[in-house]
Parts: C-alpha cells; structure tokens; sequence
C-alpha cells in the first residue's frame, strides 16, 4: 500500500515519525485519570485479557481470584481506557466496550473530547508492540512479575491522532482484514482438528486391533474397547506402572529460574511438545520421585477446562530433571513407548472424558490406575506397532505442523498491519 507524501517526528520522538498533517498529544492533555468507586460493587465485573482486551470477568477462561465483596472497586464506563498497571507489559491495557468495576489496582482514564477519538482506533493503538514496549521501559519494579506502570508514567506517553475520519477508516480497513484473517485461521483450525482425528484413529486402530493381518480376535469383555488380538494382555495400568500424583508449592518457595527447579505445568505441554513459554520454579526439597525421568509421560490430571484433561507429552532428554505440580501426574512404567501411544489414542481420550464434571475435572490417581490397556506381550510386536504408528502418522504431523506454522504466521501479519494503519505507515486511500 501507499506511503503518505510528508511525515514528521511525535512528541519526544518517542513514538515514531507519523503523517505530516495527524497530531500526538501527551495523554495528560487529551485523557484524564478516573477514580470514582462502586457504592455496592453489584456492577459487572470486568477485567483485561492479552488477546481480547478488556472483558467481563466471567468470559476468562482462567480460573481468578474472586473477592467476596467488589464495594469500593473503580468505576468505568464503554469508552475508557482500563489498565492493569501490574500487566500493562504483557498487553494488560484496552478501551472497555462495557460499563462496568474494576481492581482498585487497575488505572481507568477517559478521553476529555468523545469526538477526538474513535475508541476502536485507541485499543488498537494502546495495545500495538510498539506502545506496549513503551509500558514495560516506563514500568517500575524488581520482578518482571511486579512491574507496575503508574498513572503519571503513562499519562507522559504521546497518544498518537489522526483526524477522526481517517481513524474510522483505519477502523474499518482493520476489521475488514481481521475478519478475513480470522476466517481464515478457522478454516486451518478445523483442518487441524480433521488431521489430529485422523491421526488418532489410526493410533488407536493400531493398539486395539494389532497390525497383523488375518488374526484371531476375542472379546474384550469392555463394550468401549470391543474386540483384541487373541493373544493379547487386556491389563489394569497399576499392574505395569506407577501413578504419581505432583508437587504442592507455595507462591514463597517460587523463585527466579537461576535460583530453583522448573515445576512443569499444563501450559508447559503445546501441542504434544515440551515448551518453556510459561514458567514456574520453586526453591525446596524435591523428593526423588517428583524428578522427572526420561520415558515418563506426564500427564494434565486436573483443569479449569475438561478437554485439557489428559493432554501429555514423553519426557525425554530435554525435559527430565524437572518436576511438576499437583495438578499434574506422571506415569512412571517400563512400557512408557507403548503406552504413551495409548494415552493419545481415541481409546484414552474417550475415558477422561468420563472424568469431568460441572464442578471438577480431574483425572484421579486411582482412575488412571485402574484403567485398562490392551496390549501384546512380546515387546518386538509392541516395537513393530510404534515404528507402524510412527511412519503412517509422519506426514499428518508434518501438515499439522504446516499448518500452525501459517497461522502464527499469518497473526504476525494481523499484527504488523494493524500496527501500520493506526501509525500511519501505510496510507488506505
């Protein structure tokens, strides 16, 4: 797209060059600090997300902490600009589609002129890389974790303003884009869910009924499992393994990472893989048997949400010498690469299932052991199944990979072009 003719530096150069003829304003002059309190606190309770901005509390998928009474929390109104001060770093900062209270610890502040700015314009702008680099230089703190914006430093920020029709334009050339992306990221996501299915049925054909043609079958006696092998195991998990329930910790015992050990948790498992994007580490004694051992399969035993239940990866060099938490569990057995094959066959997923309710869902060690497994004896046919699962599933892992690839990919783009029409690096007409 086009490039506007002339552009020339924002307030204090910080921000960078804008179109000749858009203005920057401190905020202080443009926005004013809000403090009126709730009488009651029965108004809607809401709160700010990374990815949706500010939104009712109830709508976070994350279990959060609920106070007994919200009397005395901050007012604010469809408009106004929220802020977690403790997490405007992380993108904690959107204008509110809702009328409604906030944390006495949030920042709430209001544009003095309801026609300077289009508020879909402000949220796309406040939570641009570039502002939100901005909040983490002027953060003040000793933790990361602590890091907290004050009002006065982000009223000194430059507030970037074109005039009001060009800010409905890029609006409306944003969210134009954004539901074409979006459409798009859809279509991969159900493609995904189609292979990840496909992948788990050949997965659970292969431990269920053998690889072997021509075999003789019996019945299992277990109408979800249906017909074996003849000449296979049909066995309690106790009976050849070993469940083991995770670390308790408190938040005083959780660390920087050079001071302790990493306490691996369900958001340290993507997508089947060892990840280290969300971190915890804690500094007290660990049993030997809260250590993770190559050819353990850790487990997600206990969630806010029912379909994360089960979810697992194989521990393997990358990832032993860690430990993990109480909502985790490790299923320690000699027969970790058969059976880690069953704990992501269609066979598994259908039995967590069973283990959710309205309340809880957990999957508690005495579920898991007492499952049960099919399985042949000879270890060479159990090697046989794995190397069978592991070539028939190579090319779906591979476009599955693909796949997540292009939509990472494309939400950089939905990024970077968002960040260009409300900077004015690309000019809409």
């Amino acid at each position: 797209m086009q490039k506007y003719i002339t552009y020339k530096d924002s307030i204090k150069k910080i921000v960078s060059s804008i179109p000749n003829h858009w203005k920057s304003h401190r905020a202080k002059d443009v926005f004013d600090s809000i403090d009126v309190r709730s009488a009651a606190g029965h108004e809607t309770l809401l709160s700010v997300s990374e990815h949706r901005g500010v939104v009712p509390r109830n709508e976070m998928k994350i279990t959060m902490f609920m106070a007994e009474s919200y009397e005395g929390y901050k007012l604010c109104e469809e408009g106004d600009i929220v802020i977690n001060s403790l997490w405007a770093w992380g993108r904690g900062i959107g204008v509110s589609e809702y009328s409604g209270i906030v944390s006495t610890a949030y920042g709430v502040f209001r544009p003095r002129n309801e026609n300077q700015f289009n508020p879909s314009y402000l949220n796309y702008l406040l939570r641009t890389k570039d502002y939100v680099g901005l909040y983490f230089m002027r953060s003040k703190g000793i933790w990361i974790s602590r890091l907290q914006l004050q009002d006065k430093n982000f009223l000194d920020l430059p507030i970037i303003c074109p005039p009001k029709e060009e800010q409905d334009e890029i609006v409306q050339h944003i969210k134009a884009q954004e539901e074409k992306i979006n459409q798009f990221i859809q279509k991969k996501r159900r493609f995904i869910d189609l292979l990840k299915e496909q992948r788990q049925s050949i997965i659970t054909k292969a431990i269920t009924k053998g690889i072997t043609k021509n075999v003789t079958y019996k019945d299992s006696g277990i109408e979800w499992l249906g017909e074996i092998p003849l000449h296979w195991n049909l066995i309690k998990l106790k009976f050849i393994g070993e469940s083991i329930i995770g670390l308790t910790y408190s938040p005083l015992e959780m660390v920087d990472e050079d001071d302790g050990i990493l306490v691996m948790r369900s958001s340290n498992i993507q997508n089947g893989k060892f990840t280290l994007d969300d971190n915890v580490f804690v500094n007290k004694e660990i049993p030997e048997k809260l250590i993770t051992r190559k050819g353990d399969i850790l487990l997600c035993s206990r969630n806010g949400s029912a379909s994360l239940i089960g979810k697992n990866i194989l521990i393997d060099e990358e990832s032993e010498g860690k430990t993990f938490g109480a909502f985790m569990t490790i299923f320690r057995s000699p027969l970790f690469n058969y059976l880690y094959q069953f704990f992501n066959s269609n066979i598994f997923k259908s039995q967590t299932a069973l283990f959710a309710t309205s309340t809880i869902n957990q999957l508690t060690n005495d579920i898991l052991s007492n499952l049960k497994v099919a399985y042949p004896e000879s270890i060479e046919e159990q090697n046989q199944i794995i190397e069978y699962i592991k070539i028939e599933t190579a090319n779906i892992d591979t476009a599955i990979a693909k796949a997540e690839r292009e939509i990472e990919l494309i939400k950089e783009y939905k990024e970077a072009m968002i960040a260009e029409a409300v900077m004015g690096k690309i000019k809409l007409n």
